[in-house]
């Protein structure tokens, strides 16, 4: 039986976690047979929760969550993006080295998720303890900062977050990437001389479909606008801020309000800096059609899904989109049931390939609103066609399957 240790400084306990995949993969592996850690810094970003609390002089403390062992490495608490929080980041590391052989059950694989230049030292934890070193990228880090931040390639320390790149991908035994387009991305920087390709292999987010059927059963929400069968529901589920631009799935829902559509209307879940603005702009431009949720429990957005008509998905537009999209969303739009629109069309996109929405690439509020209109006037078995594809794509996505794939890679390493 191997055993098998999770890295990412930002693994939390289940029931805190709002990124599920190392919770979800350790579950299905150690259903398997293998012996699996999760190992997390102490603190819960986007909270003051920290584990080990303040005046605990133990580096790390072990809980065990659903049968998987989980080992939360003291960190301080942080706020904002300051020195705390690098401090928060480099203390992770360092307690995790100090305390590897104090961990029972020594890995023979370390699965690690390398956010940043600190990212080494669990690769030297594998080095030290003669195990195999995995390295899971989620992120096109830093590549991300320069396109979404605008940083200079030539500024030193990108240069240097790219040259830690490239040497991880070198010392990994496997790489694997969340986006499909990973291997484009090192030929794109042309690594493939130097990295060898066969050691990458891809594997994306997903949903666990137990989990979310479960929900949708038995966590109800009562919304007089979802149980209402004579209005074709167009859904948006997700934070209400700059960066999703909110703003334009509301001119969408205008324009179609200036087509005299009565029996469409858009809801929006979800919460945000952007949210007051944008209910105030629908006040005084008379926008009717719109009806914004507020917050959302996690586990009641399968139901609410469901009872969609249409998912709506907007994306910022980068270069970047052509390496594919890893977004958690997706997959839950997927699980519902229903079809999806995107203003993006990712390279290896998901609902053209399993023709379960409609994706059209950069599009303006007037090509989105045709798109919406296109499902709302669909004929039955067109549109239920989308419904069963959309459940069938969500299949291949299911945590238990993703798993499946994981392990294929593990076993890889025997060869």
């Amino acid at each position: 039986m191997k055993t098998i240790w999770f890295v990412s400084h930002s693994a939390m306990p289940p029931h805190l976690a709002m990124r599920v995949r190392t919770n979800l993969m350790a579950k299905y592996l150690k259903e398997k047979g293998y012996n699996v850690y999760v190992i997390g810094a102490s603190t819960i970003h986007n909270t003051d929760i920290n584990l080990i609390e303040p005046g605990d002089k133990r580096k790390y403390i072990e809980k065990e969550y659903d049968g998987v062992k989980y080992i939360h490495v003291k960190a301080s608490n942080y706020t904002g993006n300051g020195l705390k929080r690098i401090r928060n980041m480099l203390e992770f590391p360092i307690h995790l080295y100090q305390i590897r052989n104090e961990i029972k059950d020594k890995p023979d694989i370390i699965i690690g998720n390398p956010q940043s230049v600190f990212g080494v030292i669990p690769y030297w934890v594998s080095r030290k303890l003669n195990a195999k070193y995995i390295t899971e990228v989620r992120d096109l880090w830093p590549e991300s900062i320069v396109v979404y931040k605008g940083f200079s390639r030539k500024n030193p320390i990108i240069w240097m977050m790219y040259r830690f790149e490239k040497w991880i991908y070198k010392k990994a035994h496997r790489i694997i990437f969340t986006m499909e387009g990973g291997r484009d991305y090192i030929v794109d920087k042309g690594w493939d001389k130097d990295i060898h390709m066969s050691k990458i292999h891809h594997i994306n987010n997903g949903v666990d479909l137990d989990i979310f059927n479960k929900n949708k059963q038995t966590n109800i929400v009562e919304d007089e606008d979802l149980d209402n069968d004579d209005i074709f529901k167009v859904v948006y589920t997700g934070s209400i801020r700059e960066a999703n631009n909110v703003r334009k799935i509301v001119d969408v829902a205008e324009a179609i309000k200036n087509k005299e559509y009565k029996d469409i209307k858009f809801l929006i879940y979800g919460d945000g800096p952007d949210k007051k603005v944008l209910e105030k702009h629908c006040l005084e431009n008379n926008i009717d059609n719109v009806s914004f949720k507020g917050h959302i429990d996690k586990n009641k957005i399968p139901y609410i899904l469901n009872k969609s008509d249409l998912n709506i998905m907007h994306f910022r537009q980068s270069s970047l989109k052509k390496y594919g999209s890893s977004m958690n969303k997706m997959f839950e739009y997927l699980a519902s049931g229903k079809p999806s629109i995107s203003d993006c069309k990712f390279g290896y996109d998901l609902f053209t390939r399993y023709k379960a929405g409609l994706s059209i690439d950069n599009a303006n509020v007037d090509e989105l609103a045709e798109g919406v209109l296109k499902f709302y006037n669909m004929d039955e078995k067109e549109y239920n066609n989308y419904c069963e594809n959309a459940l069938e794509g969500a299949k291949d996505y299911d945590y238990k399957a993703l798993a499946n794939k994981l392990e294929e890679v593990i076993l890889t390493l025997d060869d």
